[in-house]
């Protein structure tokens, strides 16, 4: 990755474009499988009631192949990121010669979660996206207001991420500020001013997470009113089986365990859009950095 490069999900994506695809696609292929399993286990209590084995066979067929997919992707995922990692750390490193060393480690490690997004936060997305668009349609297949109260209930979530996102950009870049001069706080201050320091991260994550804490609460509450609304329109379908409430129900809840990740996904995003912001900021002279720690 060259010295100018913009330290950003997008351009590390765009630099090792296709080792990434390679894992993506994996992810997908491995999602969409196990999208399928509630659909298979429903045929199969479906034709274990009427004295049949063949879906059942089908179901531990899916289930081998997951395992397989599964496994696979994260033995090249390990290696794949570990290399873009390094590669990464080298490029901010040289860019960043010119600051002080605490301002040096912790730009480092913050480097590191962007990559570190790539392989944590972006297989869930994958995931909770691909759930999201199959729980919908298959829940409109069964009865289409299944499907629209799936849509609004995502919809209702996002406006409420929305009216978060820019609190949490302030709040993170209030962290990364402060941990910014760590290593300058524990090499020159004493005791005393360490506790401050330590306190004052204390206070920063712990707002954070009051926040998360909000979010998270609304975003529940939609999600569950959802689950009982579902569970009353059930009531509209003709003579359903077992196997089709087990189905309704199982993509239910698939839908909101999946509408949970994304929320946890916006807030990371939150999160890098500030280190981003912060690893392609021009180095200040040592005046001005200074009277930043000084005003932390």
């Amino acid at each position: 990755m060259p010295a100018t490069t913009e330290f950003t999900v997008k351009s590390i994506l765009k630099q090792h474009k296709s080792k990434v695809t390679i894992t993506w696609l994996m992810v997908v292929l491995e999602n969409m499988l196990m999208v399928l399993l509630p659909l298979f286990v429903g045929f199969t209590i479906d034709s274990l009631l009427n004295g049949e084995l063949t879906d059942l066979f089908l179901l531990a067929a899916l289930l081998v192949l997951l395992i397989v997919v599964s496994v696979v992707r994260r033995i090249y995922d390990t290696r794949v990121y570990g290399a873009i990692r390094v590669e990464v750390g080298v490029s901010v490193d040289n860019q960043m010669c010119h600051h002080r060393i605490s301002t040096r480690n912790a730009r480092l490690d913050m480097s590191r979660e962007l990559v570190d997004f790539l392989e944590n936060d972006i297989p869930p997305l994958l995931t909770a996206v691909i759930q999201l668009i199959a729980s919908i349609i298959i829940l409109a297949v069964f009865h289409i207001k299944l499907g629209i109260s799936a849509v609004i209930a995502g919809m209702v979530m996002l406006i409420v991420y929305a009216r978060f996102h820019g609190y949490f950009i302030r709040l993170n870049r209030s962290l990364n500020n402060r941990m910014e001069h760590q290593v300058t706080v524990l090499s020159h201050v004493p005791f005393r001013s360490v506790r401050r320091h330590l306190e004052r991260i204390k206070r920063r994550e712990i707002m954070i997470s009051d926040v998360e804490a909000v979010v998270y609460g609304l975003i529940f509450l939609v999600l569950f009113s959802f689950v009982i609304i579902n569970l009353s329109i059930t009531t509209l379908i003709s003579d359903p089986t077992a196997g089709h409430i087990f189905s309704i129900v199982t993509y239910s809840l698939e839908f909101v365990e999946a509408a949970v990740l994304l929320p946890i996904t916006l807030q990371t995003l939150s999160r890098l859009t500030e280190i981003s912001q912060r690893l392609n900021k021009k180095a200040p002279t040592p005046t001005t950095e200074l009277q930043q720690e000084n005003s932390q």
